[in-house]
Formats: structure tokens, sequence, C-alpha cells
């Protein structure tokens, strides 16, 4: 089948191993994939600071880009958020009927990574090798906004060598939330210590997320604290093979 990547103004600018990380799991997978260079934002951070009119701008743009792509991948769960809970309301004061109808048309088609592995393509087996010792962090889109559920978990288990360790406590926040962090640090502070605790009592060598969000709060703290637990994103775990460690 065919999908476009829709890699994220995030991951392309920071994290760019995860769109690699990305193409190799699902073209090992069959998937032809498309990419599309003029890609930018989705529009969250403009319209999470109340920059509407701007958000509906970059909005607007990705709906027009995407109306004839059999489906969208994208490989962070706050960014398909965006597009289920807020491009409704931002097309409705906006948009034309137009485009309305364009945005109800490609919702349908939009997958977050875990969603299109296995509602889209029907499987928890990619075939992936990471014997390592890892926990598992659920970000709150992920958990709240997409309910992703188990989803995670049922791939996660499916690796050949991981030692996949259950996080106490996951259904808190890791204090990331964006310019939460920013306008109010103290509490997010606060927010994130909590989290590490947690994240120190697996004794994990890593902490995976389906958000490079999330994973740069905590990365950066695990960093600080020169803690040994490395994050990493959940797609690069996935497209890792036992030929891949043999080689490195």
């Amino acid at each position: 089948m065919r999908a476009s990547l829709f890699i994220t103004c995030y991951n392309d600018t920071l994290f760019p191993e995860t769109g690699r990380a990305v193409v190799r799991l699902l073209e090992r997978l069959g998937v032809e994939l498309d990419f599309l260079p003029r890609q930018t934002c989705c529009g969250q951070m403009h319209a999470n600071t109340g920059f509407r009119a701007e958000a509906f701008s970059q909005a607007r743009r990705l709906v027009r880009m995407y109306q004839d792509a059999d489906a969208v991948v994208v490989p962070s769960s706050s960014c398909v958020a965006m597009m289920r809970d807020q491009y409704p309301a931002l097309f409705d004061e906006l948009g034309g009927e137009v485009l309305r109808r364009q945005l109800e048309l490609l919702l349908p088609r939009v997958y977050e990574l875990s969603e299109f592995l296995i509602d889209r393509l029907g499987v928890e087996d990619v075939g992936a090798y990471f014997p390592h010792r890892v926990t598992y962090h659920a970000s709150c889109h992920g958990l709240r906004s997409l309910a992703l559920g188990d989803r995670p978990f049922r791939l996660l288990s499916k690796v050949r060598g991981i030692q996949l360790i259950p996080l106490a406590n996951i259904d808190r926040c890791c204090g990331f939330g964006g310019t939460f962090s920013v306008k109010n640090g103290d509490v997010s502070s606060a927010m994130l210590a909590t989290k590490l605790q947690d994240v120190f009592a697996t004794q994990a060598e890593f902490c995976t997320a389906l958000d490079n969000s999330c994973l740069m709060h905590l990365g950066g703290a695990l960093h600080r604290q020169s803690a040994g637990i490395k994050t990493i994103h959940m797609a690069e775990i996935l497209a890792g093979t036992q030929h891949d460690e043999a080689q490195a």
C-alpha cells in the first residue's frame, strides 16, 4: 500500500533519526512511502498560544497537501491530536464549506504510527530486535486525546530481546506540555521530578514514547542528572533488526 509521511516540524528540526526509523520500518513492511518536502507544521504551537489565524493557515495548507493521500502516517501523538481535536473548530471558524469537507474526508486517513501499524496494516510483530531493558511513557495526547490504549504495548511486547518494564503511574504527565513548561516552569519541573522517580525505579536502559516532545523533556533531565537512562522514540526500537545489532 501507499502512504504519506508527515514527519512534523519538531522531528524534522530536532529528531531526524525518528523520521529515518519510520521509513526503514514501513518500507520493511512493504509500505510505499511518499514524502512531501514542502510540508511544515501542523499549527499546534500557534493554536496553543492563541494565534488562531496562523494556526488555520498551517492547517489549511496541510489538508490541501494531503487531500489525495491514501493514508498519512504521523510519528507524533500531539500532532495527530491537534488535527483531530482542533482542526474542526478552526475550520468552522475560519474555513469555508469546501475546506471543511476536505478535512472531514482526510481525518479518517490520518494515523499516529502505532494506529497505522495495528489498525491499518494489521500487524503487531514488525520483526524488530532490541535487546535492552525498556520502559514506556504514555504521553498525554496519546493516552487521553487519541486513546491509544494497549497498542504501544502490543507492538513492544513482540520485539525480540526486549525486557519491557512497566512504568508506575503511567497516566501522569511528564510536565512538558509545550509552552506550559516555559510559562509554568516551576510546576513543570515539579511534575518532571515526580515522573523521573518512576522512571528511575524501573532501572531501565531506555525510556521510550511516541512523542519526542515528552522525550526531550525527560531526556534533558536524565542527561543533567547523569542518570544513565537514554530516551528513544518507539519508531527507532521497532525499526531495529538483529542484522542492525550485529553491524553496530
